[in-house]
């Protein structure tokens, strides 16, 4: 039986959330250049016949026809956010997000940074109602980026800090997946539905029942999946719905949650994202002009993520506080929080995949300014994030352990 406290185990799989996102972001960055650089070579119509490559499953009379890039987006993805869902569940049980005080900045400082950015774009884009399909596209936050972009400083940064981003983008999540069902779902089919909502029903009994084991559950998802994506809602949402009837804790303490949590992180990080960010990231820069870049689309998401994600993020964070609502972190400057803000500016994956079914659920007409967007607001937010955190943090923390509990900023 083991004799460590639950608490232990969610400080382990903070650092090792940490470590592994981090690295995966280095991952994501190569593998985005990777596609960039193709798109733009002459091997270009190879990798656009790659990501076209129809593939087809067929079991009795269900049929799932689409091409490879769409297998990418609603297949792969949905095993993006099954990994979502249990980090959620897992906050909000045990972690940072369990009691009320450690919810509020975060929480505010996530809706700041959703509000402000979908406001830049709108602003940009009202009078052109396909265009306005794409407000949700600079919410997003990349939080391997961001994550990446923080281990750069080491030991220099108060883990205070991190587990504001992390909060912050765990609240992120949860926005996108909300905007995700609500906005971005197609017309409705009810057979489907209903067998999703019978498949979720047993996936709710079977925790009730207390059945620890995860295949089962593995199982029922798979069924789920399908049943959603069939019904009009996007594919992906039924990972988040099978994680959160994952049970928490066995009647030994064990967490079947945390172990699936931590078996799911490596192929996540270094190969489920790099995979999406390689299908979608490869924009042809052929053609681009200035006009390119000061479309109201590019614009938009461009300074959604550079300039409405900090504004954001530090107007709410700045008002909770100074009504008293939350404290500023222990050990964390304003220009730390500063910093952090642009990093959440980093949407990249999120906002690449909220781009792909905001234009493929209006015309698609704006799908090179999106991506345009996205790529260079994301860049320029990681430059200024770098910029402001270098200045702020501390010049030398070698003397302190990076999850020591600094001392308060003046």
């Amino acid at each position: 039986m083991n004799t460590q406290r639950p608490g232990t185990h969610i400080a382990q799989a903070l650092r090792n959330f940490i470590k592994l996102e981090s690295a995966g972001g280095t991952i994501l960055l190569l593998t985005a250049i990777a596609a960039l650089v193709i798109a733009n070579s002459p091997l270009s119509s190879w990798y656009d016949a790659l990501i076209d490559t129809p593939v087809a499953v067929q079991i009795g009379a269900l049929v799932i026809d689409k091409p490879l890039l769409l297998w990418v987006n609603d297949g792969l993805m949905a095993v993006f956010f099954f990994l979502i869902g249990l980090e959620v569940k897992r906050e909000f049980l045990e972690g940072e997000l369990s009691s009320a005080s450690q919810v509020v900045l975060p929480a505010v400082g996530a809706l700041g940074g959703m509000v402000a950015p979908a406001l830049f774009y709108a602003v940009l884009n009202w009078n052109d109602a396909v265009a306005m399909d794409g407000w949700a596209i600079p919410v997003a936050t990349d939080i391997a980026f961001a994550l990446a972009l923080l281990s750069v400083f080491g030991s220099r940064v108060p883990i205070t800090l991190k587990v504001f981003l992390l909060s912050v983008a765990i609240f992120d999540d949860l926005a996108a997946i909300g905007i995700i069902a609500v906005f971005y779902s197609d017309a409705l089919s009810l057979t489907p539905m209903l067998v999703g909502g019978a498949a979720l029903l047993i996936a709710v009994a079977m925790n009730r029942l207390g059945i620890t084991r995860t295949s089962p559950y593995i199982l029922v998802g798979v069924v789920l999946w399908a049943a959603v994506l069939k019904s009009g809602v996007h594919a992906t949402l039924a990972g988040v719905l099978i994680a959160l009837c994952i049970p928490m804790r066995d009647r030994t303490g064990q967490s079947p949650l945390l172990r699936l949590e931590h078996d799911l992180h490596g192929p996540v990080a270094l190969v489920i994202l790099p995979v999406f960010a390689f299908a979608n990231a490869g924009l042809s820069l052929t053609g681009l002009t200035v006009s390119d870049l000061t479309h109201p689309v590019t614009l938009g998401v461009l300074l959604g993520l550079l300039v409405g994600k900090p504004i954001g993020i530090m107007g709410f964070v700045g008002a909770a506080i100074a009504l008293g609502l939350a404290r500023r972190p222990v050990g964390v400057s304003w220009s730390m929080l500063l910093g952090v803000s642009f990093a959440c500016g980093i949407g990249f994956t999120m906002s690449l995949f909220i781009a792909g079914l905001a234009f493929e659920h209006g015309s698609g007409a704006y799908f090179i300014g999106d991506r345009l967007g996205i790529l260079v607001g994301s860049v320029l937010a990681a430059v200024c994030a770098y910029a402001l955190l270098h200045l702020s943090l501390p010049a030398r923390s070698a003397d302190r352990e990076t999850d020591a509990v600094p001392r308060p900023a003046d």
